[in-house]
């Protein structure tokens, strides 16, 4: 099922799921959602939003790891390239 919601001037969809929680986390939640008063679909909407972001960062870190080793062993020979042109100069 799809509901619009109008939200800072902009509709946004939602979708509506069916979860299966282990009890640990689904009383955990609701410890804290006594707590903080905020409506659980919010805090559930929040929680896979920051969820969602770790996962990027943790993805945007592999691929960073991986192109700097690429681009290291391309500066090395590079490096190397000058320090013989320079070799050469001081002749």
């Amino acid at each position: 099922m799809v509901i619009l919601n109008y939200f800072d001037g902009e509709f946004d969809m939602s979708k509506l799921l069916s979860l299966k929680l282990r009890d640990k986390v689904f009383l955990d939640a609701e410890e804290i959602l006594s707590r903080s008063r905020k409506p659980r679909n919010a805090y559930f909407n929040e929680a896979i939003n920051l969820y969602n972001k770790l996962w990027k960062r943790k993805l945007l870190k592999k691929i960073l790891a991986e192109e700097s080793a690429m681009v290291a062993d391309e500066s090395l020979l590079v490096l190397e390239a000058f320090e013989l042109l320079e070799d050469e100069l001081d002749k």
